[in-house]
């Protein structure tokens, strides 16, 4: 990949392309950054410029069949670790290894993707993806080889929060102390997930939030008029990958909306009102029905909302990005229920709930308990 094709972060790119042509390449790194600012891609140019042995800020060499080699993802000097699960395809012992075909899609056709949007392409998407200890001993194997080229070995550890206790110990000796010309990358949206003993011998790389003007850019490169692009960058928050799912209509945020809005219409209601109940108990039932991580990156998305309501309460429009598309419900109509009595209350009880579905508790006991809290948080008073 060309860091050409990044979008933003030039300073990241100045920062990574100087200190690799000074010769001080760090062996363990760690990329830092919410979805959509792209840490992913940036891992995969800055390995190409370290394998390829490429100079002055591209990856444009005079090593042509090493670049060509990694541009078509299939370079034998550039590992890959993500989270994955068994699904119909792989019976057992899932690994990186069995859905290699399938992550060099990924990377072509989605590089600011999510977790989710890899979930949902090898059909595991109602499943917990990790990096568990039989991924950990593959890496052991690979990194234990020569290099191809007789030049660097990248290791791209891809969402590593998602390592397990026992996969991260069995590689913290390797990261301390990596073969010669290995290098780590390590990616990740939450960088407290990960050990300490780990992150401490990595340097730590944090990346912003992509700018409004430079997501508009790319979606007028991707056939949008300039209006429309701007109004979608508002809206999607420095996250591209967002930005392109509410270009293509495809994003699950959509269907977000809908059921956060039946949600607390349900709850508004259920004050006194056996038949509103009966609905909170019905909407958990449907959402229980879904696989964790959907659970999850809802219960974000509905802590999203209610920050975003808080600032609009309190006349601080300008950062008040989001937009609710569901026909008759207006987020200036609902932020008035969400201040300073009810917020912290409110946000506790939904991290709460996306700590439990992420232990593996009954989706549908956390999910009502939740929605029956909601009917009392918004109805308190604003002191």
């Amino acid at each position: 990949m060309l860091f050409n094709d990044i979008l933003g972060l030039s300073h990241i790119k100045k920062h990574l392309t100087l200190s690799a042509d000074a010769g001080r390449i760090p062996h363990a790194q760690l990329f830092v950054g919410k979805e959509g600012c792209g840490t992913l891609p940036m891992a995969l140019a800055y390995a190409q410029y370290v394998i390829c042995a490429n100079t002055q800020g591209e990856n444009v060499g005079e090593n042509t069949a090493c670049n060509t080699k990694c541009n078509s993802i299939s370079h034998p000097d550039v590992h890959f670790a993500f989270p994955v699960s068994n699904s119909d395809k792989v019976k057992s012992h899932a690994v990186s290894n069995h859905y290699m075909e399938e992550w060099r899609e990924f990377l072509k056709e989605q590089p600011y993707g999510n977790l989710f949007d890899w979930y949902r392409l090898i059909g595991i998407e109602k499943k917990q993806g990790m990096i568990g200890v039989d991924e950990a001993q593959e890496v052991v194997k690979k990194l234990a080889l020569k290099s191809y080229e007789g030049g660097y070995k990248v290791m791209i550890i891809w969402m590593a929060d998602r390592m397990n206790n026992s996969a991260a110990n069995k590689l913290l000796k390797l990261i301390e102390e990596p073969p010669a010309k290995t290098v780590f990358i390590l990616i990740t949206e939450e960088e407290e997930q990960i050990i300490q003993t780990i992150r401490s011998r990595c340097q730590v790389l944090h990346f912003p939030p992509l700018a409004e003007e430079v997501i508009a850019e790319g979606l007028v490169e991707k056939g949008l008029t300039k209006e429309e692009a701007l109004r979608i960058a508002h809206e999607s928050d420095g996250n591209f990958n967002k930005a392109l799912d509410l270009m293509n209509k495809d994003s699950e945020d959509l269907v977000f909306e809908r059921w956060f809005v039946q949600w607390v219409r349900s709850a508004f209601k259920a004050k006194g009102n056996k038949a509103a109940i009966h609905d909170l108990i019905l909407w958990s039932e449907e959402v229980a029905k879904t696989g964790r991580e959907t659970q999850k990156k809802f219960l974000l998305y509905c802590l999203a909302v209610m920050r975003q309501a808080m600032l609009t309460n309190y006349n601080v429009s300008d950062l008040a990005f989001m937009k609710i598309h569901v026909e008759g419900f207006q987020l200036a109509k609902f932020a008035p229920f969400i201040h300073e009595n009810n917020i912290l209350q409110i946000t506790q009880e939904l991290e709460d709930a996306i700590y439990h579905i992420g232990r593996n508790g009954n989706s549908k006991i956390i999910l009502t308990d939740l929605s029956i809290k909601l009917t009392r948080l918004l109805h308190k008073k604003a002191a």
